[in-house]
């Protein structure tokens, strides 16, 4: 289970013109679910989420993680991060999960952060979204449950 976590300042995502999910301030979390994931990636995955230390402290420096800054999390369904383009031009998506295991997984994960205190809104899995984000910092940071990078 790969996800990509930018801190934001505010951030929304839209479905044919429609919001569909918004938040002002926290965590901008896109998830890919691969097909040999089990609910060990999503215990993990969300762990290691919740405990990133990626907001500004009383000094300025990234020591507060989004629950002690209030934030919020907008999480969104990405198949795409499991795409491999390391042949060729087109990306293989083979080792993604399928649709019904990847909204499984991807559901718990996010019954399993807002469980932690966290309010949390969604993309709409499957659908061709447009999500419009405020990146602070800019902080993005990079996680995979394979530790692969």
């Amino acid at each position: 289970m790969r996800a990509v976590v930018q801190r934001s300042q505010a951030a929304r995502v839209e479905v044919s013109g429609q919001v569909v999910g918004r938040i002002q301030f926290g965590l901008v979390i896109l998830v890919g679910v691969d097909a040999s994931d089990t609910m060990d990636d999503v215990r993990y995955l969300g762990n290691k989420i919740l405990g990133l230390r990626i907001f500004g402290d009383n000094q300025g420096k990234m020591n507060l993680d989004v629950r002690q800054v209030g934030g919020q999390a907008l999480m969104i369904s990405q198949f795409t991060l499991c795409g491999d383009a390391r042949q060729g031009r087109r990306p293989s998506f083979i080792a993604a999960a399928t649709p019904e295991l990847g909204r499984q997984l991807f559901d718990q994960l996010v019954v399993d952060i807002a469980n932690q205190g966290i309010s949390v809104a969604t993309g709409q899995f499957g659908a061709d979204m447009q999500v419009h984000l405020i990146n602070d910092g800019p902080v993005t940071i990079l996680l995979d449950s394979r530790k692969q990078f």
